[in-house]
């Protein structure tokens, strides 16, 4: 409106006001109360005609924004190695569960993942959550996360755990794991934050254990020389 910035619910006489007052003088207080005051009723009269509740469609909208925010952040709850014979070579929990609730929850899963025959899918339902889980050799490589969740990154989480314990180790087994499992905990501490992973890059992940060994190295060396 002729270069006025105004919003498109003001009539014209409101309009009209307010270039009065913008031109008035600031020592006419009566001409400028009555604009406020005119002003005033006519903002009462406008928010009298608005809705007050915001339509359903809108309140679905934002709903399901919430949603895709929450489902974009994903976490996995539990990862347990388990060999052929059920035995339990690894276990990390992202979650705080009672002991009870633990041995509850991998009695459950060895008994689902070790019936299932080879070709069957690696994803599969327990209670509220959903298993991803991949052989590899001896050992299954089992998580536990949201239902919600998608099963293909979490598959390509496992496997970027076997990559850089196969780097570190060189061709790891099971053995490996039994008579060093702190190292397979740290690759996993460097992998995974909270259940989410936090470093992709296989160079770093093996740098920070190489500065692990290394520290250990030297705290071994003081000892020895101490001893010495």
């Amino acid at each position: 409106m002729n270069g006025w910035n105004l919003p498109s619910w003001l009539d014209k006489l409101t309009v009209d006001s307010l270039r009065i007052g913008w031109s008035l003088d600031h020592s006419d207080w009566a001409a400028r109360l009555r604009l406020r005051v005119h002003l005033e009723a006519r903002i009462i009269s406008i928010n009298s005609h608005l809705p007050k509740h915001l339509p359903r469609s809108l309140l679905h909208d934002s709903k399901q924004a919430r949603q895709r925010e929450t489902n974009i952040t994903m976490a996995i709850q539990y990862l347990i190695l388990l060999s052929r014979q059920g035995k339990v070579r690894l276990a990390k929990w992202f979650t705080t569960l009672s002991p009870k609730d633990k041995a509850k929850i991998v009695k459950d899963v060895s008994q689902l993942v070790l019936a299932r025959r080879t070709r069957m899918c690696n994803f599969l339902e327990y209670k509220d959550t959903k298993i991803v889980y991949r052989r590899y050799a001896s050992l299954f490589f089992i998580a536990g996360c949201s239902s919600e969740d998608n099963e293909l990154i979490t598959l390509e989480i496992i496997h970027r755990y076997v990559e850089q314990m196969d780097k570190y180790y060189g061709n790891v087994c099971e053995l490996d794991i039994i008579f060093s499992f702190t190292k397979a905990y740290y690759i996993l501490d460097e992998l995974l934050l909270a259940g989410e992973l936090q470093e992709s890059s296989k160079k770093n992940v093996l740098r920070c254990i190489g500065q692990q060994d290394s520290l250990e190295d030297m705290e071994v060396e003081d000892e020895v020389t101490k001893i010495m």
